[in-house]
Formats: structure tokens, C-alpha cells, sequence
């Protein structure tokens, strides 16, 4: 599956785009609207890079990685909406894989909504950014690329056995509840002149970071469910937290977010569960957090409360309008980033292994951008509820600011789509520095880019 190029890929966007405003509310009007849901395996075998090699590779499998989606038809062509277990889609990769799940429901690329979970005992993808760090002949690596190859087959083969077993969809469903003592902002640490000293991360043991306040947050897990009647065919889970317990030594896991999802599965079987992590650049679960194994299961739990009170919580309404919106977003590189320093960076010998990966991501988000390649951003309408797909790590604000422009809605918000721009802060972060903002792919232009974008999706 090659990346589309410019030409094919704004050919093809276009002429989707207008499509879309003058077919899908009638279509939804005209044929009966139907979902079908799918399922398929992206767990990586013993010895594949995890977290872009970054960190141990696979030692062993503690729980499988899903990716979980759904095609809804009846509303214009067909529209596949997917959440995948791992930690990120990059680039050329991620428009592999939207371009192989519409071909394989006989759609097009910008009808497709592909969202990282973020996991990071998982794999992390960019083609680019792989060939680059191959090219140095030291043992390097981001992905197997026959893995990631092997995947898109499954993911489309998973696809073309659903559509024949397509349900009617006539109800959503929404419904949301708090979720208890599992996020916490990561920027909380403020020094005298305003600037990020120390980052609460998604495991903390330092006593005066977990002593400060939760900071800003959305403390909702949010629920929407597609049915038949009063038959939950599909349950989508939305909830803004980096979502890793402990990682790093290699064993594979969908983590504790994962593992609330898969327990939900279980207790309701004839009910597909997709979860989407929210906008969740700042936002982990340090505060609650010791890194332990018996940590994981305190969070599981918590998720999974929140999941069992949001479906009690459950508003159903037919479902008469459905209406898929795309924008393209077109963001400037961070000026920190030189493409020679990067490069030379790629080729040192001495650096890290991270140290020579991440530079090859940044590089490879250069091409992108110069190769024309915009972000797709999009939006599922099912008459007063939103469907929200985000890309990367975009901060919590994005996400607020999403259900402010839209207070008559019920806007539900996945991210980490494309991983391109890595995090996507706003613009008035920038200044404080911190983790974040420093491996920041685009300029601080990208606040108003990306506002403008969930704008016009939403209003």
C-alpha cells in the first residue's frame, strides 16, 4: 500500500468533500443506514520494535493488541471509522492504512477515520522515518515493514467479512460519567517565571507532583452507541488520558484502558466496544500513578466503572441524519527544526537509538509537508451528537474548546489520528517550554489552524 501522492490525494479528497454536504443527510433519508463492525489482530511478534524502538522490543504478549472498528453505510459511500492498539500511525503510514480499509469497503481515503488508543508497549509507525534509519546500516529500526504490510491484508480481509453481515442501525445512544482519580495534567509544575519545571508523566513517584492538584482535565468518559431498536450493536468509548500504566520491558499490552474495553467486551458480547483516546497531549494518569503492576488494575477498574455508569446514563434517540465532514489541515514546521542538524543527528553513531529515530520522524514530517500531503481532520454527525477525529497529541484545550463551539451538540473527541505533527500544543504553551512543546512538529500557527479546522467540522 504507497502513500497516495498529492495530485491523487486532493483529487480524491475533493471530490468527497463535495459529495458529502449534498448526499449524505439525504442518503440517510433514502436507504436504510447500516453498520458493520470488525475486528482484527495488530499484536507485533517477539523481537518487533516497540514504541518506535524507542524502548525494549516485544519479549512477550501479556494481552493482544486489537485494531476495532466500523463501516456505516447508508449515508453517501461507505464511511470506516477504526481505533488501533498501538502508540502511533505516522505520515505515508497513515494514509496506507486509510487508503487499504476504503478500498476494502469501496470508499475513498478521506472517508476514513484511523485514531491511535497510545499505547506504548506497542508499536509506533512511520515508512519514512524507517527507511531513513535502515539507510545507516546499524541495526536501526521503527517497524517491520512486512509486519505493518500483513496488517492492512487482515485489516481488509476483517472488513469485507463484516459488510455482508451488516446490521440496520435505527437508535444512538449517548451517555457520559466521571471517571474517578485517573487523570491529571501533565503541566502543573510551574516555575517562578512561568515555565514547565517538572512533567507529572504517566507514572510518578515524586511526591510533590502528586501532591499538586489534578490541573485542568475533562473528567467525563464519554459513550456513544449505535443500536437496532433497543439492541446495542456498537458501544464507542471516548476519554482524554495518555493511557499507560507501566511500559517499557517488553511485555505487549493494550494497557489499562485496553483491558477496561476488552472486560466491557466480555460482559457484552453481542455489543462491539471501540475506545478512542481524547485529546490527551497533557493530560496522564501520573497523579493516581506509582508505575506498579497493581496500579494497572486499580485503573482498569476505574475506566471500566466509568463505563458501566455512562451506558446506565444511556439517552436513545432515532437516528434520521448523518452527515461526514472532512477539513485539511496544512501546518508549518516547528522553526527549531533544521533538516541538517537532524540529519546529522540520524547519522551519529553515538547518539541513542531514540536519538536517531526521532530525528527521522521529524524529517520524514518535513517531506511530508513539502510533498503537499496535508492532515485530514473529520467529523461523524449523527443528528445532535459529533463524532470528533483529531491528529496526534493534541492538547486537552483542543477538545474543550470542540464542545464549546458546539453546546447543542453531544461532541465526542478521538486523537491521535495521523501522528504526524507528534504533539500539538496551544499556542499559549509554547512559551512555557516543557517536554511537550520541545518535540512539537509544527510552529505555534498550528493553534489557530487546527481551532479554524474543528470550527468549520462542527458549526
Amino acid at each position: 500500500m504507497s502513500p497516495l501522492s498529492r495530485r491523487s490525494f486532493l483529487q480524491t479528497s475533493a471530490a468527497a468533500a463535495a459529495a458529502v454536504s449534498l448526499a449524505s443527510a439525504g442518503a440517510a433519508q433514502a436507504a436504510p443506514l447500516q453498520i458493520a463492525p470488525f475486528r482484527f489482530d495488530v499484536t507485533p511478534p517477539v523481537g518487533h520494535p516497540l514504541c518506535g524502538g524507542w524502548i525494549k522490543p516485544a519479549a512477550d504478549v501479556e494481552d493482544p493488541l486489537e485494531a476495532i472498528g466500523f463501516v456505516l453505510l447508508g449515508a453517501g459511500k461507505p464511511i470506516v471509522v477504526c481505533a488501533v492498539d498501538w502508540t502511533g500511525i505516522l505520515n505515508g503510514a497513515h494514509v496506507a492504512w486509510r487508503t487499504a480499509l476504503a478500498e476494502a469497503a469501496g470508499t475513498t481515503p478521506d472517508r476514513v477515520a484511523v485514531q491511535c488508543v497510545h499505547q506504548h508497549d506497542a508499536p509506533f509507525v512511520c515508512l519514512h522515518a524507517q527507511q531513513l534509519v535502515a539507510a545507516q546500516n546499524a541495526g536501526l529500526q521503527v517497524v517491520d515493514e512486512q509486519f505493518f504490510q500483513d496488517c492492512l491484508k487482515r485489516g481488509q480481509l476483517a472488513i469485507r467479512s463484516a459488510l455482508p453481515q451488516a446490521r440496520r442501525v435505527t437508535h444512538v445512544a449517548r451517555g457520559e460519567a466521571p471517571v474517578v482519580e485517573v487523570a491529571g495534567n501533565r503541566r502543573v509544575a510551574l516555575g517562578p517565571d512561568g515555565k514547565v519545571r517538572k512533567m507529572r508523566g504517566s507514572g510518578c513517584r515524586d511526591p510533590e507532583l502528586i501532591a499538586l492538584p489534578e490541573g485542568l482535565i475533562d473528567p467525563l468518559l464519554k459513550t456513544v452507541t449505535f443500536c437496532d431498536g433497543d439492541e446495542a450493536l456498537v458501544a464507542c468509548r471516548y476519554y482524554a488520558v495518555h493511557p499507560m500504566s507501566h511500559y517499557g520491558q517488553g511485555h505487549v499490552s493494550s494497557d489499562f484502558v485496553g483491558l477496561a474495553r476488552k472486560q466491557r467486551q466480555r460482559e457484552q458480547p453481542g455489543c462491539t466496544q471501540i475506545y478512542f483516546t481524547g485529546a490527551a497531549g497533557n493530560i496522564a494518569a501520573g497523579k493516581y500513578n506509582d508505575g506498579s503492576p497493581e496500579a494497572r488494575v486499580q485503573l482498569t477498574k476505574r475506566i471500566h466503572d466509568a463505563m458501566v455508569a455512562a451506558d446506565a446514563k444511556q439517552i436513545r434517540e432515532p437516528l434520521r441524519n448523518v452527515i461526514w465532514k472532512t477539513h485539511e489541515l496544512r501546518p508549518e514546521v516547528n522553526p527549531v527544526f533544521v533538516a541538517e542538524k537532524l540529519q546529522a543527528m540520524v547519522a551519529d553513531a553515538k547518539n541513542a537509538p531514540a536519538n536517531r529515530i526521532r530525528p527521522a520522524m521529524v524529517l520524514s514530517w518535513m517531506k511530508r509537508l513539502a510533498d503537499g500531503i496535508p492532515i485530514v481532520l473529520s467529523a461523524l454527525h449523527l443528528d445532535n451528537v459529533a463524532l470528533l477525529h483529531l491528529p496526534a497529541e493534541s492538547f486537552l484545550e483542543y477538545q474543550l474548546r470542540a464542545q464549546k463551539l458546539a453546546p447543542g451538540k453531544f461532541v465526542a473527541t478521538a486523537a491521535y489520528g495521523d501522528g504526524g505533527p507528534w504533539y500539538i500544543p496551544v499556542k499559549e504553551e509554547y512559551p512555557k517550554g516543557g517536554y511537550e512543546v520541545s518535540v512539537a512538529n509544527c510552529s505555534d500557527d498550528v493553534d489557530d489552524l487546527l481551532s479554524r479546522g474543528i470550527r468549520d467540522l462542527l458549526t
